[in-house]
């Protein structure tokens, strides 16, 4: 197999200030871009023809073309009021416009707040959206029969009441149908025809220096994803189709599946990736920042903290809301609720060095019974240390240790890829590593 990707682009940006307002001056950006996205993957000839030790595939290429103009403003609204040291008011808007997916426009508003010279509250909305990447729109298509229920197999005999029952009738599924098999040919890969992603954010947070050597932050942030792309087994959207009133579901689409007139066979069926899915994550960060002396070395604390309130996932319309929050999944990773990073950094003269502790929080395998054995992971944390000489102003030397008490991955029962999360734990244990670095 053969294949590859392209990306062409050219921007031109302006900035400056435009005018003077009381509480300061305006200040203004704006920008121009064009890109040019391609890839291809061209399957060995054997596979094309069908005759290899896989599935067949075509030679698949495809690319899009995207142009973009942005304008930001930066507003000063209050300054030297009580409670107001300064008040800024920020603002941007992008326009897209994409060859494949039409045009989008975006936007953001905030504020900037400094409340006293220690104390600054900022808070941001914008919208925004994720293109679909070449992989996922031109992807290198496959067939293969997958186990697949029709859910119109023998649906004459239900209940007229029955959704399933009219649904089939509305389709023109044959009396008496059955399914031949328990297979279908199923189309995997990429999909020409998905949408971007679209999301909302809000942020809201505050910066506290209490002193010169001290900094702490708070922040709180909700994002909110719609039409995000997720792939769906074509047996699911069978099933969700057929059960849907009317037929009105996403998945009953020609996209999905179709029949055979005269049969009422399904002569496709996809469960190439669709826009079918949305999500919400919230959760709060916390950091601090504290510069001090310790037996005559300048030191430095960094700590920070995240919080995962929740990260609730609809896979489609109709489905379960899937609550991935102090959960390990069973190939997305693990969510625990609580994670930190902290290090303590040391420095004296040519000498420098630096502990550090991650601390990974516990979390319940989402696809294990609360009595299983691996069901729960406990909290983790790994250590590493780290010494540096700096041997003159263009060469060092440091040499460290990574994961120092050696903590092994904890076992996880719905991992098969070595009995754990390979996403979120270490499982290579305890190690040095040695850097000699020369800069000029």
């Amino acid at each position: 197999d053969t294949g590859g990707n392209d990306q062409k682009s050219a921007t031109a940006n302006i900035s400056g200030q435009l005018f003077d307002l009381p509480a300061g001056s305006v200040g203004f950006a704006s920008g121009v871009e064009f890109r040019r996205e391609a890839g291809w993957r061209d399957p060995d000839s054997l596979t094309v023809m069908g005759i290899a030790n896989t599935n067949r595939q075509d030679p698949i290429s495809g690319e899009y073309d995207a142009r973009e103009v942005f304008a930001e403003l930066a507003v000063p609204l209050l300054k030297d009021k009580p409670l107001v040291q300064s008040l800024h008011f920020n603002t941007a808007v992008r326009y897209s416009d994409y060859s494949l997916f039409g045009a989008k426009s975006t936007y953001k508003l905030g504020l900037d707040w400094q409340v006293i010279p220690s104390l600054k509250i900022r808070a941001n909305s914008s919208s925004a959206f994720r293109v679909p990447n070449v992989p996922e729109l031109f992807g290198g298509v496959s067939e293969g029969n997958l186990t697949t229920s029709d859910p119109c197999s023998g649906w004459s005999s239900l209940p007229t009441s029955s959704i399933v029952y009219q649904n089939c009738q509305a389709s023109r599924v044959p009396v008496g149908y059955k399914q031949l098999g328990n297979t279908v040919l199923t189309t995997a890969g990429g999909n020409p025809n998905l949408e971007p992603e679209d999301a909302r954010t809000v942020t809201v947070g505050a910066v506290w220096a209490p002193s010169k050597n001290l900094t702490l932050t708070l922040d709180y942030y909700n994002i909110e994803l719609t039409n995000a792309i997720q792939s769906v087994a074509g047996s699911t959207k069978l099933s969700v189709c057929y059960n849907t009133p009317g037929m009105a579901h996403l998945f009953c689409k020609p996209s999905s599946f179709t029949r055979e007139p005269a049969t009422g066979d399904i002569n496709f069926l996809s469960s190439q990736p669709a826009n079918a899915a949305s999500q919400r994550v919230s959760g709060l960060d916390f950091g601090a920042l504290y510069d001090f002396k310790l037996f005559g070395m300048n030191a430095s604390l960094n700590a920070d903290v995240s919080r995962l309130n929740r990260f609730d996932v609809l896979p489609f319309d109709g489905a379960d809301m899937i609550e991935y929050a102090g959960k390990i999944t069973g190939g997305r990773g693990s969510y625990a609720k609580w994670r930190s990073s902290t290090a303590l950094t040391l420095a004296q003269g040519k000498w420098s060095g630096s502990y550090h502790i991650q601390y990974i929080g516990s979390a319940d395998d989402i696809n294990a019974a609360p009595a299983d054995i691996g069901s729960r992971a406990p909290g983790i944390d790994y250590h590493s240390v780290q010494v540096k000489y700096a041997v003159n102003k263009s060469m060092y030397v440091s040499v460290g240790i990574d994961n120092l008490l050696d903590t092994k991955a904890p076992y996880i029962q719905s991992y098969t890829d070595a009995n754990t999360d390979t996403m979120t734990y270490d499982l290579m244990g305890r190690r040095w590593h040695a850097r000699l670095g020369y800069r000029w």
